[in-house]
């Protein structure tokens, strides 16, 4: 039997999310802050999407026209559940209340608390891979692969001069709503979830000893060198470049809550 069950109420504050095991939890949650980043480096490339990828998208989203996607390779220097790499793709979308925001087709991380976390709190479909940024000549290169030696992804940036603010508050501002369609499955006798969740990102770009943003843009952009029908992030394909930047800043996620969320009962024996 299929169900429609109200929003649930957020934890209590105060009150810290864990995970199993229940007595060395693999991660713990502030429900007030969320989880907090510090020491962060990260690519971002934004472009149209070249191709449909409507089916990508959840009930209760839809795409804007063109469709708009983004992917950052970033490394968190230090956060709550620990320092990791992740690679994030990305499509702009509107909820049926015409709130922007953004949805998560595709996810990868270097680390099992912030694997876990994603997965079980906030529905985010996350993928243990290889994920670096690092600066080589007058480039910086963010690359995801899975497995290792197996290039999916690649963003190259020459960083050459300052990024406006307007440009990256155009596509991330402060608070932007994203989502994730979380599905949990069980055993038999187990009740299955399907939800649609939201949470949002707050982003500080830090600045240098003269008081400037560490943001910068340049040549550059985003590549998949080789597909892959297990991890099909090829499918954001490029069709016109919008922006490519180089990003320094600290971080906090916040799981905001459940769109809508269908259950479906156990059944009887």
């Amino acid at each position: 039997m299929v169900t429609d069950t109200p929003p649930q109420a957020p934890p209590a504050v105060g009150v810290h999310v864990t995970s199993m095991p229940l007595d060395a939890p693999l991660y713990r949650l502030d429900p007030e802050r969320g989880a907090e980043y510090w020491g962060c480096r990260g690519l971002m490339s934004v472009f149209t999407v070249d191709g449909d990828v409507s089916d990508l998208v959840p009930d209760g989203l839809a795409l804007d026209e063109p469709a708009i996607g983004a992917v950052l390779v970033a490394e968190y220097g230090a956060s709550t559940l620990g320092p990791y790499g992740e690679f994030v793709s990305m499509l702009r979308v509107v909820d049926d209340q015409g709130t922007s925001g953004l949805y998560i087709p595709y996810i990868y991380v270097t680390n099992d608390a912030a694997l876990t976390a994603g997965r079980e709190v906030l529905g985010a479909p996350k993928k243990l891979a290889s994920v670096t940024v690092t600066a080589a000549q007058e480039l910086v290169v963010g690359s995801l692969e899975r497995p290792a030696g197996q290039p999916l992804a690649t963003v190259t940036l020459a960083p050459s001069q300052r990024l406006g603010d307007e440009v990256l508050d155009a596509f991330l501002p402060g608070g932007t709503p994203c989502f994730s369609h979380r599905v949990v499955p069980g055993p038999p006798g187990a009740t299955i979830v399907d939800e649609l969740v939201r949470w949002h990102v707050d982003l500080a770009v830090r600045t240098d000893a003269f008081g400037d943003g560490l943001r910068f843009t340049g040549p550059g952009g985003l590549a998949y060198p080789t597909s892959s029908a297990v991890d099909p992030v090829g499918r954001l394909a490029v069709g016109t470049p919008i922006a490519t930047a180089y990003l320094e800043f600290d971080m906090r996620l916040r799981a905001g809550g459940v769109v809508w969320s269908r259950t479906v009962a156990p059944g009887r024996d």
